[in-house]
């Protein structure tokens, strides 16, 4: 029939029908969506039984759904979002605005973050009452105590933490963005004329936060849990959060990371003209010279009693060359030794399974262990009086020639026995005790001072550490180490009260500064061919990007694959900044000016180098401009002398160890020799060539494995190869055709 000829109700009906199925459909939809969701919300609840994990909005949607297995889950979930979930993280936060005031973390109660291992899903019951169990059986589930954390946001718990030591100490400000806690403007301070600096990763407070204060540091800069402060947030500091006219001395703890930013901060002061200097700590007798290598001692608790002393120094009026002498003398004659009875859980950080299978036995104890959980020297199974023992033999056998640092022989010493954060003072107690005793007894020691307590801490670490300061004359015709010692000091983190005088003065007073690199660079007179010199430096950059696939097909075998990107984005970053700001032939000006862009550009390990190595070279060509006009060969060889010299302060590659170090000496040595660039160009070629079949002693290819290495050279150093061959005008050495596809 045609449609023409059909009744009017048919169309009615019609209509009726698919107005109907069109209202039904998003019922229908739903319903579908939900039973798919309950199976598999059924399928990753087993899983999750593995994770410890339930998400918050699983067993709520479910309820809505009323299908098969319906009342195995409807209760599963709270009614009220006021009642506490059992064992469902609270949402992180992130609050890092500059504030006085730091809101309270957003948890519901107090709960940890998720654990690895079987869990049975939550329950609206109290915490402490056994859920129902799931088809699979869980094995326990209550979390561990060292796993569990008032505040499980690391990023607010720093920053209350840090905004804590301003309430508990009136004379302190505090730079949240940068995290840097800093003395006062103040009489007191202004008149002192070299201002002590230090800091490092989070967790190990009391240090370096609760040792700002009169006496002691000037700042203190936080990184991350376990993780250093970067070169942007000291220098920060060095530049804006102290007296402007003052001398610094920076104290740091001999780990890479911290070494490489604090360094590139000092040099950054450096060239902008300010007098600084770094000590680096280590007093770690643990790990032996054998498997510390060119690496050397950790720096560990013992790092207090430099920043003790140098601080007394400073606040009496000393210079900052025998500020620095003394420092150097306190950590050269320091030896200390750790103990833990477990390792420590990071706030926000989920258990994993290694963790959980590094867990030590009941009655185990690891001697040596780091203070950012690294592994000890070995595990044993023994009492007080054996560990305590066998640790004071690390520190004081001078037959031992792996561990006999210190020889530890003055009439004078100081005993440091600190709690790396869980050890009860009951207990810590006991353990000075039986330090003292054997000191005595066996090596016929008697500390002059013994200090206890809590300075340097792993976080809630279940343990502790062991210093001896070997006390020697200071030689600055001043007072000796033990005076230094005993001087007043007002910092929370030491044993001393803060004054009456400080409470009452209410001082609100803060450096609000925008940081800088100082002053505008002005003419060195230290002059080159300004044209001539663009020409030069635009041939070597882009020779640095035409290497970019032999860089990153190197470093693809040796290491990340990175390394070719990087050298690539920061010689483009350069070029482009030559093309906007050409040079103007005062090498002063023109290098201060392209720092910046290598600085932003060019990140990890080569990054910093590259900056450090840069920054000096300013410092050096500012210092000869004084006595010479013309860069000439010699000029630079000489700078670059002083440069790589600044540069060794701060890693220990050496030529040998297949880095970028290997071209880089062969060009500066050459260089020296004959004040030819086009020589010391191929110097450089041939030094990077060398490191074929090198093994490598530093970097990432230390770990990776493998034959690789001996088949092609070290990409950080063909890439500075590459550099000086494009200066010196030297045509790019070719390569075989089918040279990628035989490797």
């Amino acid at each position: 029939m045609p449609p023409s000829s059909l009744h009017p109700k048919v169309y009615i009906r019609l209509l009726y029908d698919i107005v109907v199925f069109l209202c039904r459909l998003p019922f229908w939809l739903l319903h579908h969506s939900l039973a798919a969701l309950q199976r598999r919300h059924r399928e990753i609840g087993r899983e999750y039984t593995a994770k410890r994990e339930v998400p918050r909005f699983l067993p709520r949607l479910v309820a809505l759904s009323a299908s098969e297995d319906e009342t195995s889950y409807h209760n599963l979930a709270s009614d009220s979002e006021d009642e506490p979930l059992a064992l469902i993280p609270p949402s992180p936060t992130h609050s890092t605005a500059h504030s006085p005031s730091i809101p309270p973390p957003p948890y519901h109660s107090l709960s940890s973050p998720p654990q690895h291992g079987p869990v049975s899903p939550p329950s609206p019951l109290v915490a402490d009452e056994k859920p129902t169990p799931p088809p699979i059986t869980p094995e326990p589930t209550t979390p561990t105590m060292s796993s569990k954390h008032f505040d499980p946001n690391p990023t607010h718990l720093l920053l209350t933490s840090l905004h804590s030591q301003t309430l508990t100490n009136p004379s302190l400000a505090l730079d949240s963005q940068n995290k840097i806690l800093y003395l006062r403007p103040s009489s007191k301070s202004s008149s002192q004329r070299v201002h002590l600096v230090s800091g490092g990763g989070a967790g190990h407070e009391p240090s370096f936060s609760g040792f700002v204060g009169t006496g002691l540091l000037s700042a203190a800069v936080s990184g991350t849990i376990f993780a250093s402060p970067s070169a942007e947030q000291i220098r920060t500091c060095l530049f804006s959060r102290l007296p402007p006219s003052s001398e610094t001395l920076v104290t740091v703890m001999n780990y890479t990371g911290d070494v490489l930013n604090f360094g590139l901060a000092v040099e950054k002061a450096k060239a902008a003209g300010k007098r600084v200097e770094m000590v680096i700590v280590g007093d770690d007798a643990a790990v032996g010279r054998t498997k510390g290598g060119k690496v050397g001692r950790r720096g560990v608790a013992g790092t207090v009693l430099v920043v003790k002393i140098a601080g007394a120094l400073a606040k009496r009026g000393y210079k900052l060359d025998e500020v620095a002498k003394v420092a150097r003398l306190v950590a050269g004659n320091l030896v200390s030794v750790g103990a833990s009875l477990g390792r420590v859980h990071v706030p926000g950080r989920a258990v994993n399974k290694e963790e959980e299978g590094e867990k030590l036995g009941e009655d185990e104890v690891e001697i040596g262990m780091g203070i950012h959980n690294e592994a000890g020297v070995g595990r044993e199974k023994m009492e007080l009086k054996q560990l305590v023992g066998k640790m004071l033999r690390m520190m004081l056998d001078r037959n031992d020639k792996e561990r006999n640092f210190v020889n530890v022989n003055s009439n004078e010493v100081v005993l440091l026995v600190n709690n790396l954060g869980g050890v009860s003072v009951l207990e810590l107690g006991g353990i000075v005790a039986e330090v003292v005793k054997q000191l005595g007894e066996d090596w016929n020691i008697k500390p002059v001072r013994v200090l206890s307590g809590t300075y340097m801490t792993s976080l809630n670490g279940l343990g502790f550490s062991v210093s001896l300061l070997n006390v020697v004359n200071t030689d600055i015709g001043g007072p000796g180490m033990i005076e230094l010692l005993d001087d007043e000091c007002e910092a929370t983190g030491w044993p001393a009260q803060i004054s009456k005088l400080t409470w009452e003065e209410r001082n609100q007073a803060t450096r609000e500064e925008d940081a800088s690199n100082g002053e505008e660079v002005g003419e060195s007179g230290l002059k080159v061919d300004a044209k001539a010199a663009q020409e030069v430096l635009t041939r070597g950059l882009e020779t640095v990007v035409a290497a970019e696939p032999d860089v990153t097909r190197y470093d693809t075998i040796v290491g990340d694959g990175d390394c070719g990107i990087g050298l690539k984005r920061g010689a483009e970053a350069i070029l482009r900044h030559l093309s906007s700001k050409p040079l103007t032939g005062d090498v002063v000006i023109d290098l201060a000016n392209i720092i910046p862009v290598v600085e932003m550009e060019m990140d990890g390990t080569s990054g910093a180098l590259y900056a450090i190595f840069l920054n000096a070279l300013v410092a050096a060509l500012r210092t000869t401009s004084q006595s010479e006009k013309e860069a000439s060969a010699k000029v630079w060889a000489a700078v670059l002398r002083q440069s790589c010299e600044a540069l060794s302060k701060y890693t220990p590659a050496r030529p040998g160890d297949r880095t970028l170090v290997d071209a880089l000496y062969p060009f500066v040595n050459t260089l020296e020799e004959t004040g030819d660039v086009e020589k010391a160009a191929e110097a450089a070629v041939a030094g990077a060539e060398g490191t074929k079949g090198m093994k490598a002693s530093l970097g990432r290819t230390v770990y990776i494995g493998g034959s690789g290495f001996e088949e092609v050279p070290d990409p950080g150093a063909w890439g500075l190869a590459s550099f000086f061959q494009g200066l010196a005008g030297i045509k790019k050495l070719e390569e075989d055709s089918n040279g990628w596809e035989k490797l």
